[in-house]
């Protein structure tokens, strides 16, 4: 794997654009500023972060970094298909883009070793860069370092989290087995009986909408241009410039850049696919409850400790003292942004189940699309035009990656530079390594 750069040498000033305003568009614009570049970044909201970057689960977890090219989620996905509040839930009708994505899913089951080898050191490496930029730039976001307990019902689920642990071990990520004893000690307000868990100390939380948009604002300190409420409705490029068009209140109109990234979520597919590239993103749809604490018995009775429950697929975060998201499930139900109440209520009896003495009184629905690829790794080059860069594709660990794959594409757009200074051209079509 190449690692990510930490020496930030001046460079050719390029005009770049980052097609994106989420967690992923935001750190590549800073990381893409702080190597010297002219950053415009283009998201079609009002503000950063209002997508799948709004209200996800909030971990910080490198200890979720198994990917899910595994055979046992085919077997649940087939179990689940018609049980509407199940944790993965696939809708029967069939598309292209639904076949297409499923049988390069499977074809990528040899490879889930690698892979969630690779994700845990790219999850590892994130956590530096990430505490970094936000102590560098005063970035509040209720980062709580308390570390992540995953908790088992059964010794089969138990079990397999233990050859899980050696791959993150392989991946520079250690964590340890603990008795239900244990458990209840690292958290005290769980209820329930469980076989046993796992906790990464290493691991934190907090709350992505306010990390992005306190990074956003940082590197419109470092120079970039940000431009909300521009919907991209074309890009093209002839390898040496990029033509991007995009509609807003005035109207349509065409903006030229040296070079693009494409950080787009699941919009990227459609993107690349005017560019003259192929990115399979699958929109993965995940929900959460954001539970407001209103009283103080329900502050006392929520967990500080995010906990990731393997048998529903939740993961919890305490945001603060007066919120407990709640967040999980997978569903393959196309663009489709719908929160449905059978989707949502599962996570509700969830808090009712595991933490009683929490008040879900206030309860705040939210849905949003993981952009998702069949290997389970991002897509982190160049496209096929020399000026044409990829961050996208980072699934259910956008956050937990972003840091990294922002400074992993700005190192790629440097040497781009570098070979075009070095040869007196265009960078050859050359793809990056991490790549799906």
């Amino acid at each position: 794997m190449l690692l990510p750069s930490t020496c930030l040498e001046p460079v050719l000033m390029k005009s770049i654009a980052v097609i994106g305003g989420g967690i992923t568009g935001v750190t590549t614009a800073y990381a893409l500023a702080k190597r010297g570049y002219s950053v415009t970044l283009l998201e079609k909201h009002r503000y950063a972060a209002m997508e799948t970057s709004f209200a996800n689960g909030g971990q910080l977890s490198a200890s979720n970094a198994e990917v899910w090219t595994h055979p046992s989620t085919l077997v649940k996905g087939l179990k689940w298909m018609l049980k509407s509040d199940a944790p993965l839930l696939v809708n029967p009708k069939p598309s292209w883009h639904k076949l297409s994505w499923f049988a390069e899913f499977i074809a990528n089951i040899p490879n889930y070793r690698q892979n969630t080898i690779e994700t845990a050191r790219l999850a590892v490496a994130a956590r530096e860069h990430l505490f970094a930029w936000a102590e560098a730039e005063g970035v509040h976001f209720d980062l709580k370092k308390k570390g992540i307990l995953h908790i088992y019902r059964d010794k089969a689920g138990f079990d397999h989290a233990g050859e899980v642990s050696k791959l993150l071990a392989a991946g520079g990520l250690l964590r340890r087995a603990v008795t239900p004893t244990e458990m209840r000690a690292i958290e005290p307000t769980l209820a329930g009986n469980y076989y046993g868990g796992y906790y990464t100390e290493s691991d934190s939380t907090g709350d992505i909408h306010l990390f992005t948009n306190g990074l956003a604002a940082a590197a419109e300190r470092l120079g970039v241009t940000l431009l909300f409420g521009q919907e991209v409705r074309s890009l093209r490029s002839d390898g040496q410039t990029a033509v991007v068009s995009v509609a807003d209140e005035t109207g349509v109109q065409e903006r030229r850049f040296d070079g693009l990234v494409v950080c787009a979520g699941v919009a990227s597919r459609e993107l690349a696919a005017q560019l003259g590239d192929r990115v399979n993103i699958y929109p993965v749809k995940g929900y959460s409850i954001t539970v407001n604490l209103l009283d103080e018995q329900s502050r006392r009775a929520a967990p500080t400790v995010s906990l990731l429950d393997d048998e529903t697929k939740l993961v919890t975060s305490r945001l603060g003292p007066d919120r407990f998201r709640v967040a999980g499930t997978a569903e393959f139900n196309g663009y489709n942004k719908d929160i449905r109440a059978d989707r949502i209520q599962p996570l509700v009896d969830w808090v009712k189940q595991c933490f009683p003495g929490v008040s879900t009184r206030q309860v705040l629905p939210w849905a949003g699309l993981r952009p998702m690829l069949p290997s389970m790794l991002p897509r982190v080059g160049r496209g096929r035009q020399a000026n044409v860069f990829y961050n996208t594709g980072h699934g259910h660990l956008g956050w937990t990656l972003s840091a990294v794959t922002a400074d992993m594409i700005a190192d790629v757009v440097a040497q781009a530079d570098e070979q075009a200074i070095q040869v007196g051209a265009a960078p050859g079509n050359q793809l990056f390594p991490l790549r799906a």
